[in-house]
């Protein structure tokens, strides 16, 4: 199993190599999905390094925990935490999206090893995770279920059938953790439909709602501790972030949502996040 980083610093800096191997990725790509990759690297950090149960020299391991990204398109930083976990060679990133790639744009399963469900069609996740919380309760296994997904996939009318599934089996086994970063492709997420009162929603269907800063990654690992004394009834982790985050070019911005870097912007980037590292670094 892999060996749990209960450092904070050490899980900071971590996330810092993510942010890098994602603007490298995405600059040798010129294709891909850029602030909301870099938005979730403190989250990737805390589930590859931290919070889940897994073995990245034995990728289906009947025991490990469950991790789905549903919304697919930031896949570059869910490659870029499983190269740092040791799943695959880090060299293999410069590959994202290339004809042949094991990379692919989307994660697809049997791609890569560690990958555990196709994300391309927005809205699909929750439901996979459902299905597979749904067999472990059946089975009485002790593995856990996370679903990784969007707030702009709520426009989807399938995640809120999901939620009332999930509600319905009382899987306390199901941990969903939403990258609030409120932009979209088109814009806003509040501009394009609505989502608040998001947190009172997820309530109002049964859910424990607990919402965090996505940026905090101690404050994220005790969110997903919580969830897992939660016995009645499924979690939210409803986590606020800044798209972008470090990349003060791209924060907050919805048009770097499925827009790459140039190779100044990129150059800029890695000067900035390495400026970041030293101050982590002497925290």
């Amino acid at each position: 199993m892999h060996k749990k980083i209960t450092n904070i610093k050490q899980l900071k800096l971590i996330a810092n190599t993510i942010r890098q191997d994602v603007i490298r990725m995405l600059l040798e790509a010129k294709s891909g999905h850029s602030a909301g990759s870099i938005g979730l690297a403190d989250i990737f950090s805390a589930l590859y390094f931290n919070v889940l149960y897994h073995d990245p020299k034995n990728p289906s391991w009947p025991d490990r925990d469950r991790l789905l990204l549903s919304n697919g398109h930031v896949a570059p930083v869910l490659y870029a935490a499983m190269a740092n976990a040791d799943y695959f060679p880090k060299e293999e990133l410069m590959t994202l999206r290339k004809l042949g790639s094991r990379l692919q744009g989307h994660p697809h399963p049997g791609s890569l090893p560690g990958i555990e469900n196709s994300g391309g069609p927005l809205g699909q996740g929750l439901s996979q995770a459902v299905g597979m919380a749904i067999v472990a309760k059946a089975e009485r296994k002790r593995w856990r279920v996370y679903c990784a997904m969007s707030d702009g996939e709520h426009d989807e009318g399938q995640t809120w059938e999901a939620i009332m599934l999930a509600n319905k089996y009382k899987l306390n086994n199901l941990t969903a953790i939403i990258d609030r970063n409120s932009i979209q492709m088109d814009g806003m997420t509040e501009d394009i439909l609505p989502l608040e009162p998001f947190a009172e929603k997820y309530r109002a269907f049964g859910w424990r709602v607990i919402e965090v800063d996505g940026h905090n990654i101690a404050k994220f690992i005790e969110a997903c501790e919580e969830a897992k004394a939660v016995y009645e009834r499924p979690t939210v982790i409803i986590a606020h972030t800044i798209p972008g985050k470090g990349i003060p070019y791209m924060e907050y911005l919805s048009e770097w949502h499925g827009k790459t870097p140039s190779k100044e912007q990129a150059d800029e980037a890695i000067t900035l996040l390495e400026e970041e590292r030293k101050r982590i670094e002497e925290e």
